[in-house]
């Protein structure tokens, strides 16, 4: 008696392993992996945010309401065409653009020093875009129109004296931190000296703007802020991809080939750009790129900070502080830079105990 022989059946095929909280999304021919609580965060935030600038536009010396608001935005005729188009529609477009982009400045610089300690306004990367800004308007070297540019350049200058200064065979982040903060100190410092060697009338307004202010800005100081953001985009997205690679350990990123010296160079260049574009937009706005990050890592509970929940974030936090600057002691106007403060020096000596008492506040 004969058997047939029988033929081995194919194994089946395995599913493609899929981290978890992530959902695989096609696009053509392309898939990503988007995740779900980080996606569902962003569009609460997105929907928190236009709220706000809803009551940011109704709210004023005079209420406006929110039918009128809507007429003026869709440049429908509006006897609040004034009120909502020329004086606050500019200002808070400043505020939006300021917030979002401290906040992925932040995001990015956070994550290069593996630090929530490290944003811009802490190393010296605000301060140096304020020392070189403050010094061209005390001594009347400049226009106003290149203040932003010359905020740039003050701002990548610290931040290379802070990263050659650091850098000892590798990026620590502990010394990256404390090497910053040194030159924070130092740079505030000149940024006073200035103020004292200049005509009286440009070093009070010079000490206004060091307080961070959207007082008087509009669409001047909105539109190169824009097209920054609009250039940089590509990069952004670029950065949101890198951060994964950054994350890793030092040993694990090498072995998968990746130059962590040039990400990390690029991750720094990027977020310092965008934070002296900020500073020379509306001042140096302190703490908005220390708190945005990581109330959107908590939001979301992600490995690496989200960007887009930064950016989003920032943008709000900066619109509700100046609604709130511009509303408390009325008719008296603060500075958007005193409200953000309040709420940022708190949650930076949290974060200072948290991190000496080894994560247990």
């Amino acid at each position: 008696m004969t058997t047939a022989p029988t033929t081995p059946s194919a194994p089946p095929s395995a599913a493609p392993v899929r981290p978890a909280g992530y959902t695989l999304v096609r696009a053509g021919r392309g898939s990503f992996l988007l995740h779900r609580r980080a996606a569902a965060t962003a569009v609460a935030l997105a929907v928190l945010l236009a709220a706000g600038c809803v009551a940011y536009l109704c709210v004023g010396e005079s209420f406006v309401a929110p039918g009128e608001v809507v007429k003026v935005l869709l440049g429908r005729p509006s006897p609040d065409e004034l009120v909502v188009g020329t004086l606050r529609l500019p200002r808070m477009t400043v505020g939006l653009l300021v917030g979002a982009a401290f906040g992925i400045a932040g995001a990015l610089i956070q994550t290069v020093a593996r630090n929530p300690l490290a944003s811009p306004d802490i190393i010296g990367v605000t301060q140096g875009a304020s020392a070189l800004t403050v010094g061209a308007m005390t001594l009347g070297v400049t226009s106003y129109a290149a203040l932003p540019y010359l905020s740039v350049a003050g701002g990548l200058v610290a931040a290379a004296l802070v990263y050659v200064f650091a850098w000892r065979g590798g990026l620590h982040a502990a010394r990256f931190v404390l090497i910053g903060i040194g030159f924070a100190v130092a740079l505030r410092s000149v940024t006073q000296l200035f103020l004292t060697k200049g005509d009286y009338l440009v070093a009070q307004q010079a000490q206004v703007w060091m307080t961070g202010s959207l007082n008087g800005r509009g669409w001047d100081e909105a539109a190169p802020l824009a097209w920054a953001l609009l250039v940089l985009s590509p990069f952004v997205l670029w950065a949101a991809r890198a951060q994964r690679t950054v994350s890793m350990d030092d040993d694990t990123a090498t072995a998968l080939g990746v130059r962590l010296g040039r990400v990390r160079l690029g991750l720094v260049a990027l977020g310092v750009v965008l934070a002296s574009m900020a500073t020379g937009a509306a001042g140096p706005v302190d703490f908005v790129a220390l708190l945005a990050p990581q109330i959107a890592r908590r939001l979301t509970r992600t490995a690496q900070i989200p960007l887009l929940c930064s950016a989003l974030l920032g943008a709000f936090i900066v619109v509700l502080a100046d609604l709130l600057a511009r509303r408390l002691f009325a008719p008296t106007e603060l500075p958007v830079g005193v409200l953000t403060a309040v709420i940022g020096a708190p949650y930076l000596i949290w974060l200072i105990i948290r991190s000496r008492t080894g994560g247990k506040a």
